[in-house]
This record gives structure tokens, C-alpha cells and sequence, in this order.
């Protein structure tokens, strides 16, 4: 029976507040922890797994901000979870536009370079814990457990795109620190097998 042995986290709308549309955190006075997101990386830490953090930042490719600012925000980040215990494994970003290359999310570029990093990683002992079907996607094509992060409001909506594009969703929670619980409470036999009751 495998567990779960790493995180692959989106970062807008999951571990920080998520600008409105078309805009994004470009500086890090924008920046703004989702409530309990701290908490929640230091209990899947304190679970024992492997948090790896991958996200698209297009603001790049838009000339809205530099290379150098989003390092600057994940330096700053990473200090401030220091202060709550919690250490990540790795940050990933694609920077291009949509499009362009082989990293942006759907596509797995950045999932498959974190393997190279770290050659321990078995997609099939790994979830991935995002706020939009790009996420769910690319943890399906991976075979990885998938967590969307989602509001009752939404939840339906994007339920039906999933099965409209064969989009696999695992589980649907309604912040980190609830996807966080579920992981470090549950060890599910196959990254296919859903959650009874949490859907």
C-alpha cells in the first residue's frame, strides 16, 4: 500500500492570496499568506513528506516583473515559513508564455525536472495540491493524487470541465490546511483511489 511521500504545490490561490484576474504578485508587499497556510506546510512537514512548490509565473513573460523579483518574493517567503518551523524542498517556475515551452503547467516540464533533482520521487507515491484543472491536469497525466483547492461556488463548474477534458480530481477541500489533514491522516492504496466523503 503506498503513501504519500511528496507534495507538489501550486503557489497562487494555495499557499498565498491570488491577485485578481490578469494580475500577479509581482513585488512582496503583494504577497499575503492564504489563512493557515503556514500551518498546514508545517503539518504536511511534520507528516514526514516532501514539499515541492511549482508554479506558473507569466508576469514574467508579460514584463510586469523580472526573474530577480520573483526570487526576491521566495526568499522572503522562505524566511517567513522559517519563522513556523516549515522548510520546502524546492521552488519550480516557468516564467514563459503560454505556449512557448515545456515547464508551463499542463505541460510537466517542471514535475520532471524536480525528478531529476531529486531521484527519489515516484509520481505514483506523489500528490498535487492545486486551485485550477491546469494542476489536476498535469497530476493526472503524472499519475499523482490529486487535491483541488476549491469553493463551493466553483466546485461543480470545474467538476464538469473535468470530465468534459478527462481530468482525474482525487479530492476537493477548501484550503491547504484541510488538504494538509487530509494527507497527513490518510494513506490511499492507489493514486486513483478517491475519498469517500470528501468530494
Amino acid at each position: 500500500m503506498k503513501k504519500i511521500e511528496t507534495v507538489f504545490l501550486d503557489r497562487d490561490g494555495v499557499i498565498n492570496r491570488k491577485r485578481p484576474e490578469g494580475d500577479y504578485v509581482k513585488r512582496w508587499e503583494e504577497f499575503e499568506f492564504l489563512p493557515q497556510a503556514p500551518e498546514a506546510l508545517r503539518l504536511l512537514k511534520e507528516a514526514g513528506l516532501q514539499l515541492i512548490i511549482v508554479t506558473n509565473q507569466r508576469g514574467i513573460a508579460c514584463g510586469l516583473m523580472t526573474e530577480r523579483d520573483l526570487q526576491e518574493i521566495h526568499r522572503r517567503m522562505l524566511g517567513e515559513l522559517a519563522l513556523f518551523q516549515v522548510s520546502v524542498d524546492a521552488i519550480y517556475y516557468c516564467p514563459h508564455e503560454e505556449g512557448t515551452c515545456g515547464c508551463r503547467k499542463p505541460r510537466d516540464g517542471l514535475f520532471r525536472q524536480a525528478q531529476r533533482d531529486f531521484p527519489d520521487i515516484d509520481f505514483a507515491s506523489s500528490a498535487v495540491i492545486g486551485d485550477s484543472l491546469t494542476d489536476m491536469e498535469v497530476g493526472t497525466r503524472l499519475g499523482c493524487w490529486t487535491i483541488l483547492i476549491a469553493d463551493q461556488a466553483s466546485k461543480e463548474k470545474l467538476y464538469r470541465e473535468a470530465v468534459t477534458k478527462v481530468i482525474r480530481i482525487d479530492a476537493v477541500v477548501s484550503s491547504l490546511y484541510e488538504s494538509a489533514n487530509l494527507l497527513a491522516t490518510l494513506v490511499p492504496s492507489s493514486p486513483s483511489e478517491a475519498i469517500d466523503g470528501v468530494n
